[in-house]
């Protein structure tokens, strides 16, 4: 046998395994060959370092000064459970979603005002953020997002025209037919029919969730099955009550509890409702969103605000809030965290809604809890690419064990040729 081993090989066998090694050589020397899928709290130098679902940053304020992968997506719910109402449901919320860090005002100002968010709307809701906070102003004869005071929105203050980021919405949920997003408006609009005219311009009239159809008395809202089918995926509340009878549009505070926003809403141990808002216990609205951002937001310091803090004061209020779990979950610089962030307050809102698990990724078919995983991202989180939902998994990789052994079999094949 020894023999026929040193024997050359025939012409034909000789290119094939010549191709093989290179191809193998090719691989080795390739840069994903040697980057592994990091875990959750792992080091990283880059954001490819990572696991699908995550990004690498450091957290110096929570003592984080290495980049570690953090959390970026929640788990989407739907993988869990399609059938169930509306208000048995938790989703991440940004805090002033179009004030995003470093813009520039559509009116060619440089914008000065404060930034709460690190990308676009199109980036959020393709990271699985389902809430959004927009402010509208009268302004320049349209109606625009301003992140200002005073009721009056200026040059400096100016983001965009609220049309340009109500048709990022339009087009994702053209794209994604099974998605539903909810908007806040922070309503300075005063022109006749304003808000209608935007909704009518930017296409999204046709999604629209009818207030006819929110329950008024704290009943069950209509399963989310029910409101994909009808394409009522919608949800768009404005915070002047007038506007109900009006133009239809739903005042929130009808149907929504809303803790105390900005610093005096971040007080450990405490949930209290801000002054438009019902009792955060008042059983007679559905719906129960928790803010949890500063006054004044702050880059460096999110994402220690992000983290342990606010998973303790997402049970503080669910506590306080008749043992409900927060529908909608605010915060500035979602992105931000020392490890799972905003999106692992959002999947333990999802796990006590929807099975009374810790987290939405430990809820099974039946309804029952299964032993979570940990470290890695949990299966079933929205796909950043697309939007759509995707079981992803680590990607496999050769470890630097393997790379070690690799190199003299290669090198003995080459040899042999």
């Amino acid at each position: 046998m020894a023999a026929k081993w040193q024997e050359a090989p025939a012409p034909g066998v000789r290119v094939l395994l010549f191709a093989v090694a290179a191809a193998a050589m090719l691989l080795l020397c390739s840069p994903a060959a040697v980057v592994s899928a990091r875990k959750v709290g792992e080091t990283c130098a880059a954001d490819r370092n990572c696991d699908a679902g995550l990004h690498c940053e450091t957290c110096v304020a929570d003592g984080n000064v290495r980049p570690r992968c953090t959390r970026v997506t929640p788990v989407d719910p739907q993988t869990k459970a399609r059938d169930l109402p509306f208000n048995r449901y938790a989703w991440l919320t940004t805090h002033n979603s179009f004030a995003r860090l470093g813009a520039r005002s559509r009116t060619g100002t440089t914008i000065a005002t404060a930034w709460n968010q690190q990308d676009t709307i199109t980036d959020q809701l393709n990271n699985g953020v389902r809430g959004l906070m927009l402010d509208m102003y009268d302004f320049r004869d349209d109606i625009w997002l301003c992140h200002s005071f005073g009721g009056a929105c200026q040059n400096f203050t100016a983001f965009v025209p609220a049309v340009e980021v109500l048709g990022e919405i339009e087009r994702f949920l053209a794209r994604n037919p099974t998605e539903v997003v909810t908007v806040f408006v922070e309503d300075y609009v005063e022109s006749p029919m304003g808000l209608t005219r935007v909704l009518n311009a930017s296409g999204l009239t046709k999604y629209v969730f009818p207030a006819w159809r929110m329950p008024k008395s704290g009943g069950d809202w209509p399963r989310l099955s029910d409101m994909v089918r009808d394409n009522h995926r919608l949800l768009f509340f404005t915070s002047k009550s007038a506007k109900e009878a009006a133009e239809g549009i739903p005042y929130e505070w009808r149907y929504v509890v809303e803790n105390q926003y900005g610093t005096k809403g971040m007080i450990k141990g405490r949930c209290p409702n801000r002054a438009e808002s019902a009792a955060m216990n008042d059983l007679s609205r559905s719906l129960v969103l928790v803010n949890y951002f500063r006054d004044l937001p702050n880059f460096p310091v999110a994402c220690k605000d992000n983290s342990a803090e606010l998973l303790d004061m997402l049970t503080t209020c669910h506590d306080l809030s008749a043992d409900r779990w927060a529908n909608f979950i605010a915060v500035d610089f979602y992105k931000r965290s020392d490890r799972g962030g905003a999106a692992e307050a959002t999947d333990k809102a999802n796990g006590g809604l929807i099975c009374g698990c810790g987290s939405v990724s430990a809820c099974s078919g039946n309804g029952t809890c299964t032993t979570a995983r940990h470290g890695g991202t949990p299966k079933g989180i929205f796909n950043a690419t697309s939007g759509a939902t995707a079981l992803l998994r680590p990607t496999a990789t050769l470890q630097w064990q393997q790379l070690m052994l690799v190199p003299s079999t290669l090198a003995a094949l080459l040899l042999s040729l």
